[in-house]
């Protein structure tokens, strides 16, 4: 499990990368929390681009970062989706609470 990140002008950007499953998701959960926490932005931008397989697990994740930005009456949105992840979260329904972009500018 690998991610980047970075802040600029109130809007923070998480990189995640590889396969989010039962064996990294906490450790994200606990990764992008922190961050939020820590800069407490107006915009959280997740960006799946590198990230090749999610299963429920990556559900959590992004539930998580949800409820974080919520308490900050800020924004998630997700980018980057390869065609798994996306089946994955639009059957759960996902889409219907978080913004997905192709590409965030």
């Amino acid at each position: 499990m690998q991610f980047t990140s970075f802040l600029q002008d109130g809007r923070l950007t998480v990189a995640l990368t590889g396969e989010i499953d039962h064996h990294c998701a906490k450790t994200y959960i606990q990764a992008i929390e922190g961050k939020i926490e820590a800069y407490s932005p107006t915009v959280c931008v997740l960006d799946f681009e590198d990230v090749t397989f999610v299963d429920s697990s990556g559900i959590a994740v992004v539930i998580n970062a949800l409820r974080c930005m919520t308490r900050l009456e800020g924004t998630l949105i997700l980018t980057g989706l390869a065609p798994q992840p996306l089946k994955v979260f639009r059957a759960s329904g996902i889409d219907k609470l978080v913004e997905i972009k192709e590409r965030v500018s």
